[in-house]
């Protein structure tokens, strides 16, 4: 019985799946289908793309109490206070931030009637009963303390209510003893018709670490069974006794759970709110009224100086968000005086290549790349030119390059640089997957040591323009 109930328990739990994180990977390019969500940037789910852990292992141990039965195990029913044991373990995987599912194994045994079986029965009327039992179940977990957090709640996220339901297969062997001995009464062959059970209850769990949790659970399991008990053949003397069909019990358990996973957090214990806390404070500190274009817009290029990179813009020239003039083929010339806007060239040949056959000469040792959103490696829409058109000058050239990624001086250094080395990537693999030959590219991360603007340490000591600038991908000639 044991082995096919693992086996079965193996077997549920290899298949399971999920789709509810977010994804960081590029987009294909392609247009969204129908069952999409019409986001420029859809693109499927997969282990790279998660942002938590959401596979964990449970274990624990308790006290089972039979409540509702014609044998009980507490004194103000059929019985006196008797104590049994419990243990579970359980392989659970979140679904959401607020909803996951378990494969739990329970193992116990529950002790009811007036005397404990170990002892001797102390008198001719006297009936006591154990009952040993497995049980494999699959459960709904809720997680109470996400659904219901309110927005202004600052409290630091330790504690999680949590509650759960689901149904089963019990095994089990129930013995009675009295003044003539023990003997067993009635036995149940696991995933029988008869043999299904439900549970129900709630658990309060406290995070000590980002990879332990302890966790307080009751849980009110109902049998569906009046035999359950020891009181044998539902018909006899003992299980007339009381009219109910099914007997229940509780059971009170303390256990860990061991979150898996090489993310700093799991899913159930994100609090998706968390952004919007720190967006809140930023307004509230805020004092002043906000002034657009505070100081004009010198070159007239329709971005403010206050995060204008470039102030000087020549007349007529594209500029990009950030006030910079365009430069579609990376060549130094900007469109406005490139003669072959989408070919790169030397400056002395107005942009346009020297020659019409052959490699391009590299005549720089750096290329401009992209730059990226706060704690983020998505490569934007709008910058996908910049790289289609860094996939023309590579592969039209005889040399290699580094791509390279950094971020600003927000975060640890440890964070910085994995975070650096995840855009070095997403932008490499970008490259190869549109036509570069993968030994042409060395993906290198920096972290927060390559700083396009030094000066920007803290990051609160320059404009936003500036820490945008410094969490970039660039190119550099081997």
């Amino acid at each position: 019985m044991k082995l096919s109930l693992a086996t079965v328990a193996l077997a549920l739990a290899i298949p399971s799946a999920s789709f509810a994180q977010d994804s960081t990977a590029v987009s294909s390019g392609t247009y969204p289908n129908t069952f999409s969500s019409g986001s420029a940037n859809v693109s499927p789910f997969t282990n790279q793309s998660k942002r938590f852990n959401d596979w964990s292992i449970s274990v624990g141990a308790g006290v089972p109490l039979v409540q509702s039965a014609d044998l009980t195990s507490i004194k103000n029913g059929n019985g006196k206070n008797l104590f049994g044991y419990s243990a579970y373990v359980s392989v659970d995987k979140a679904i959401t931030h607020a909803f996951g599912l378990k494969l739990q194994y329970d193992r116990g045994e529950t002790r009811q009637g007036w005397f404990n079986t170990k002892d001797a029965a102390p008198d001719a009327k006297a009936v006591g009963a154990r009952t040993q039992y497995d049980a494999l179940s699959i459960l709904g977990d809720i997680n109470f303390s996400n659904l219901l957090r309110r927005v202004d709640n600052h409290s630091p996220y330790r504690w999680a209510l949590h509650g759960y339901a689901g149904i089963g297969t019990i095994a089990y062997r129930a013995y009675q003893k009295d003044a003539k001995g023990q003997r067993l009464m009635t036995e149940i062959k696991p995933f029988k018709l008869n043999s299904m059970f439900m549970q129900a209850g709630a658990g309060l769990k406290y995070k000590v670490s980002r990879r332990i949790d302890l966790e307080g659970r009751l849980m009110y399991v109902v049998t569906g069974d009046d035999e359950f008990d020891g009181g044998g053949d539902k018909y006899s003397a003992i299980n007339k006794r009381e009219e109910q069909v099914s007997d229940n019990f509780f059971n009170a358990t303390l256990g860990l759970s061991i979150k898996l996973g090489k993310h700093d957090s799991h899913l159930m214990w994100h609090d998706p709110l968390q952004e919007i806390y720190y967006k809140l404070d930023v307004l509230a500190n805020k004092n002043q009224d906000i002034e657009v274009c505070k100081k004009g817009d010198a070159d007239n290029d329709g971005v403010c100086d206050d995060w204008d990179r470039q102030l000087d813009t020549p007349a007529g020239a594209r500029v990009d968000g950030a006030g910079v003039a365009l430069d579609t083929d990376l060549d130094g010339v900007i469109d406005l005086y490139d003669k072959c806007v989408t070919v790169p060239g030397p400056v002395e040949n107005n942009g346009c290549p020297t020659t019409t056959t052959g490699p391009v000469v590299e005549t720089e040792t750096k290329l401009e790349g992209i730059e990226f959103d706060l704690n983020s490696d998505r490569i934007l829409p709008s910058n996908t030119p910049i790289l289609n058109n860094a996939v023309n000058y590579i592969n039209s050239s005889n040399g290699s390059y580094n791509v390279i990624g950094a971020t600003d001086t927000r975060g640890t250094d440890a964070y910085n640089q994995k975070l650096s080395e995840r855009r070095a990537n997403n932008v490499k693999n970008y490259l190869i997957k549109n036509g570069v030959q993968n030994g042409k590219l060395n993906a290198i991360g920096k972290g927060e040591k390559d700083l396009k603007y030094p000066e920007c340490e803290p990051a609160t000591k320059c404009p936003e323009w500036k820490n945008r600038a410094n969490r970039r991908v660039y190119f550099e000639a081997k």
